[in-house]
């Protein structure tokens, strides 16, 4: 079922044509001049582009039978390096307005300077212009996208054994189960990561290789510490031990492991809570832990040695990232105008399903933590260190190990009978915190802890235990 255009791309619409929004007339076919678009929106802040809306933002549409090719199409020349060089990922969208199809595109602002038919675009509010024998435009155009992006650095001497191929493998893999027939899936795995934007060569000084974003997406730990030797990301629990930890993660690893380690620290310690939306089951936990955990990541200043750190408390989860502020101050979500950090590793972590558009990140946390939080909003502070801060609820209680065995024991105790693991399991899960699997092999530990000690036994079958005080 095609989708309504969503209300904040009306908006889009509304306010006319700009610097970043963009309308072109296509009932039948891609229009001719759409990569100049393109192409000057990547170089300059990304953009919008509706197709099946005319100049004076009359909505004409698109042809129904024709859609489909068209989209193929768009995809097709986004990986074409003749059309767009640097090769660049971007999605197309098929959307009702008015009750007809249009097209949407979302472009990113690029960390690279990007061709059209060998020919380079920027834009202004009167459109796109081609600066290509411009050699001064060419030159703030290189020297803004360098100055303002680490993750270009390039490592000419970093090659394939630096890297984990499994891990390459795995991300190809990851972008074939999101996009059939993606095209990574026939590629090589340095034409791969060229075709990402891994693997550049700077055209002011020659270099050519690796970039930093390649090195922290696909490295090996050592060669990671030998680019940032003050990379990490902390992450730990303050529950009951406040002046240190309860648990903690330190983190100094490639950005895939880390994600995957850093939502399972969450998912370790907060319960699971789970809601319908339009009929489908979701795990609210785990959407924020994703969304979190990816924008801790993807947006993190890594010119600056301040770790990035999430931290659990009895009220609430807090991430802390460096940051090049726009603004100073909390943002107002109803006015917020999100912008690339590290453009490269938000468009990967994008393509292999880690994350979505720029910016529907936040919005997702702050609709999500009101479900998981009883209400609450979440806040998110602007400054040379990016805080965000996720309110929790109070039903939940932290429990140590000690605190557990005791209470299964006293549990036990209580009953002449005895209690069967799902009597058990009834109990003590409403007072946890973490995923059902968690719960589970902590209660299942315990357990056998008491039995060891001596201080219950089983009475019944070794498939359906019943325990009782010894």
């Amino acid at each position: 079922m095609i989708e309504n255009l969503p209300k904040n791309l009306i908006e889009f619409i509304k306010s006319g044509e700009g610097t970043m929004v963009e309308y072109k007339e296509a009932k039948k076919a891609l229009p001719n001049n759409l990569f100049e678009t393109v192409c000057s929106m990547l170089n300059r802040n990304g953009g919008h582009i509706f197709l099946g809306i005319k100049d004076d933002s009359k909505i004409i549409g698109i042809y129904k039978d024709y859609v489909k090719t068209m989209k193929k199409e768009f995809v097709d020349l986004c990986n074409n390096s003749e059309k767009i060089f640097p090769t660049v990922h971007l999605d197309i969208k098929e959307y009702i307005y008015e009750g007809k199809h249009i097209l949407y595109i979302y472009v990113h602002e690029s960390s690279d300077v990007h061709k059209t038919a060998n020919k380079i675009y920027d834009r202004n509010e009167d459109g796109d212009f081609d600066i290509t024998n411009n050699t001064t435009q060419i030159s703030n155009l290189y020297v803004r996208k360098r100055s303002t992006y680490i993750e270009n650095k390039i490592y000419p001497f970093a090659t394939m054994d630096d890297l984990r191929t499994d891990l390459i493998e795995t991300a190809r893999q990851m972008a074939s189960n999101r996009t059939s027939n993606h095209p990574w899936a026939r590629m090589s795995n340095k034409e791969m990561l060229r075709s990402a934007g891994l693997y550049e060569k700077n055209l002011e000084n020659g270099k050519e290789g690796f970039n930093l974003a390649c090195i922290l997406l696909f490295g090996k730990d050592d060669v990671i510490a030998s680019a940032l030797s003050y990379y990490k990301t902390d992450a730990v629990l303050k529950i009951k031990d406040i002046e240190r930890y309860d648990d903690r993660d330190d983190i100094r690893t490639n950005l895939l492991d880390s994600y995957n380690r850093l939502t399972n620290f969450i998912k370790k310690h907060l319960n699971d809570k789970f809601y319908l939306e339009d009929n489908q089951r979701i795990n609210v936990r785990d959407v924020i832990a994703r969304e979190l955990c990816a924008n801790l990541l993807i947006h993190r200043e890594y010119s600056n040695p301040y770790p990035a750190k999430l931290t659990i408390t009895s009220n609430s989860i807090i991430t802390e990232n460096a940051n090049k502020p726009r603004t100073i101050g909390y943002i107002d979500l109803n006015n917020y105008s999100p912008y690339p950090k590290n453009p490269k590793i938000a468009g990967f972590f994008k393509e292999i399903g880690l994350a979505d558009e720029l910016g529907s990140g936040i919005r997702k946390i702050a609709k999500y933590t009101k479900i998981y939080s009883d209400g609450k909003d979440p806040l998110f502070r602007d400054d040379e260190i990016f805080i965000a801060n996720i309110p929790l609820s109070n039903n939940a209680e932290f429990i140590n190990n000690k605190e557990l065995r005791n209470m299964i024991l006293a549990f036990i105790k209580d009953s002449s009978n005895g209690r069967t693991r799902q009597e058990i399991n009834n109990y003590i899960y409403p007072k946890m915190n973490g995923d059902m699997t968690f719960k589970n092999n902590k209660i299942r530990t315990s357990l056998t802890y008491l039995r060891k000690k001596g201080l219950i036994k089983n009475k019944n079958t070794y498939t359906n235990p019943v325990w009782i005080i010894k």
